[in-house]
């Protein structure tokens, strides 16, 4: 822990043998300690200094210490805070955690259990820190929710920091799962529109015979079971931004009305006679290559070049590595929050086995994985063995062939071996359960031999 750096810990109970031993661990590991005997003294200390960690008795002799945590949560809701006491109960402990604490320590105090403890919540506070710098870079984007920071993606914001101001049409193009949705939210954020509506409609989610009422509305009686009139996507988004997601699984038919819409601005209902008009800007996106599309006859060539008059690719997530921990970190803490459990670390082979995954699902799978993970190894760190088994080399994964896994494989031979013999050793630690004796003999390695080895990869 002390390789971290020095952070400025506060010691709030009025054992004085206890602030001696906590003062004595924390130093060892490099630290700077503050004390105080009472509440009145640690918040006033608390005005004046900052500090990276608080440990706050349950017990005080002028303040009770959940109220005391009351006041930190207000004050300083960055700083974790852990519980100390040697009177606690279940109730207590959960109730301290509910109420905002980070941890609940008993008395006596062992220092095992402190520098745990010490380690695991200065690690999320980091992780909070950071996340909250990402959601301020990225709202300056006009994102609330984060896509990347690799060169591809900050060659992506730029391009989007050029088109988002203006009125042009945009398409989007990339694989399932990349986040084009969030970009065309971005778009019409940052754009001259974001006071008006952005209507979102995903074209491949609407039965052929609805579609062109969801576009462009109906009259009533225009159809069975059209009992009353229905404003449609075009007329909704008037004077904002329509977002026509999947555009590739439009048929020939109602790719030509938008067509004619786009050319003329004016549309009718379903069933109607009147002409209205309509102030639309038309970003598009798609998972299909409409190129080829158009060579099959099943897209007009010339709705795809009206749409395309600024192209933007959203890159997979097996071309930007950088990206993975930054997203992973990113949601293990939301989703921690969200689901009241502790944030999760992986270790150094989980995280090489993490990169040479092609990821099929992009971002979206990322996202779910975190959420399994959380709930499976709460508080944890997550090494190669608890990853799913589709994470494992040479093990087939949907929707990729075999020849593109080859692409993201390490490009040097020792690297290559290293990978190899990580995941080979995790995937034979845990079929012998932890038992090192047995895996020496059943691979054919000395013992003292495999557990170097097994330390070097991670495995434990």
């Amino acid at each position: 822990m002390s390789s971290a750096g020095s952070h400025r810990i506060l010691i709030i109970d009025d054992e004085a043998g206890i602030r001696i031993s906590l003062r004595g661990i924390l130093e060892d590991e490099g630290h700077q300690v503050l004390e105080a005997p009472d509440a009145e003294t640690g918040l006033e200390l608390l005005k004046k200094e900052a500090v990276d960690l608080v440990f706050l008795d349950i017990w005080l002799p002028d303040m009770d210490g959940l109220c005391v945590l009351d006041v930190l949560s207000a004050r300083c809701s960055s700083v974790p805070v852990l519980m100390i006491s040697g009177h606690g109960t279940i109730e207590t402990a959960v109730s301290a955690i509910k109420r905002g604490a980070h941890d609940f320590i008993e008395k006596p105090l062992s220092l095992e259990k402190v520098l745990i403890a010490v380690m695991r919540a200065l690690e999320f506070r980091d992780l909070k820190r950071e996340n909250t710098a990402l959601r301020a870079r990225l709202d300056e984007r006009g994102l609330n929710v984060p896509m990347g920071d690799s060169p591809a993606m900050r060659t992506l914001f730029d391009q989007m920091s050029r088109v988002a101001p203006l009125d042009t049409w945009v398409l989007i193009s990339g694989e399932n799962g990349t986040g084009k949705e969030l970009v065309a939210r971005a778009l019409h954020q940052a754009g001259r529109r974001a006071h008006k509506p952005l209507v979102a409609m995903n074209c491949a989610a609407i039965p052929e015979e609805l579609i062109e009422s969801e576009l462009f509305g109906h009259e009533k009686g225009a159809f069975t079971g059209a009992d009353g009139l229905k404003t449609g996507k075009f007329e909704m988004a008037d004077g904002g931004t329509l977002f026509l997601d999947e555009i590739g699984d439009m048929s020939l038919k109602t790719q030509a009305r938008i067509l004619r819409i786009l050319q003329e601005k004016t549309f009718e209902r379903v069933g109607g006679n009147q002409t209205l008009r309509t102030d639309v800007r038309v970003i598009a996106a798609t998972n299909k290559d409409l190129e080829a599309a158009i060579v099959s006859g099943s897209f007009r060539e010339d709705l795809y070049y009206r749409l395309r008059v600024f192209p933007l690719h959203v890159p997979p997530l097996r071309a930007r590595g950088e990206d993975i921990f930054l997203l992973a970190d990113y949601f293990a803490s939301i989703l921690s929050a969200d689901l009241g459990l502790a944030p999760i670390r992986f270790a150094r082979d989980a995280r090489r086995i993490m990169l040479a995954y092609v990821w099929p699902g992009n971002v979206r799978e990322l996202r779910n994985f975190i959420e399994r993970m959380l709930i499976l190894h709460a508080g944890e760190e997550i090494r190669g063995v608890d990853l799913p088994p589709e994470f494992h080399l040479g093990k087939p994964i949907p929707g990729v062939s075999g020849e593109e896994r080859k692409n993201f494989l390490p490009s040097d031979f020792k690297s290559a071996r290293s990978l190899f013999e990580a995941e080979f050793l995790a995937e034979k630690f845990r079929e012998y359960d932890g038992n090192i004796s047995r895996l020496a003999e059943a691979v054919g390695l000395e013992r003292s031999y495999l557990s170097r080895k097994l330390k070097t990869h991670g495995i434990q």
